[in-house]
């Protein structure tokens, strides 16, 4: 079976700085994955260079089985790959509905596309603040409305960069219930994060990352069994 994304042996350079030594990471159709690691270790590298915003110096990335490394990021983007990307970047001078319209396609060809009303059925929260601009909205609401913005265009694969980052505990919670309804509806999904006991009910598999490379690959159960593993790699 052809793997929804394929990225192999990537390497990627800031300059004369290498971040990525020949990362290997594969995400399946209909599954939940993510990519762990402290902060600094390549993990909104790797996401920018599937993303085509960091062009890579080396190695491949597959997208629906169609290489993608060469591809421009709007290319990329309208192929059915949507981000959440670490710090909101929401329109701060346009309304909640504004943000979401902005971003209305059905790139998937789903029969039953995402719409405002399903995405404020989704978060509820965004029903009230539909007028209020971007910047009027609080960070957990600016977070619900980026995960809306990226449903709008359909995707078949959601990037989700620090999904929970300086939120509020108890809308860290609402953020965890959305993305288990959107795993029940078959949605792929693959989420940076560092709540790693959160993460290990949510997915279904984890790669972890230290300086640039994969140092461990495996499922919850495996990751469950070894607490000292990922208090080695991820924990500050």
């Amino acid at each position: 079976m052809t793997a929804l994304l394929e990225v192999d042996n990537l390497q990627t350079a800031y300059g004369a700085s290498q971040v990525l030594f020949g990362l290997s990471l594969v995400v399946q159709a209909g599954e939940v994955a993510t990519l762990l690691g402290r902060n600094g270790m390549g993990k909104t590298t790797t996401v920018r260079s599937i993303l085509g915003l960091t062009r890579p110096q080396g190695g491949t990335v597959r997208f629906r089985g169609e290489r993608i490394d060469t591809l421009a990021p709007d290319r990329i983007a309208r192929m059915g790959m949507a981000v959440v990307p670490e710090g909101r970047q929401i329109f701060p001078n346009l309304s909640v509905q504004e943000n979401l319209l902005a971003f209305a396609a059905n790139r998937n060809g789903s029969a039953s596309p995402w719409s405002l009303d399903t995405v404020f059925a989704l978060f509820p929260r965004l029903i009230e603040r539909r007028r209020n601009m971007g910047n009027q909205l609080s960070g957990g609401e600016q977070q619900m409305l980026a995960i809306g913005r990226a449903l709008m265009t359909n995707p078949y694969l959601l990037i989700l960069d620090e999904a929970t980052e300086g939120l509020a505990p108890l809308v860290r919670e609402e953020i965890w219930l959305c993305l288990d309804r959107l795993r029940a509806q078959g949605q792929t999904i693959l989420i940076i994060d560092k709540y790693v006991q959160r993460l290990m009910r949510l997915a279904n598999h984890h790669t972890v990352i230290e300086r640039g490379q994969v140092v461990w690959r495996g499922d919850s159960a495996q990751l469950g069994a070894d607490p000292g593993l990922w208090q080695r790699y991820i924990g500050v």
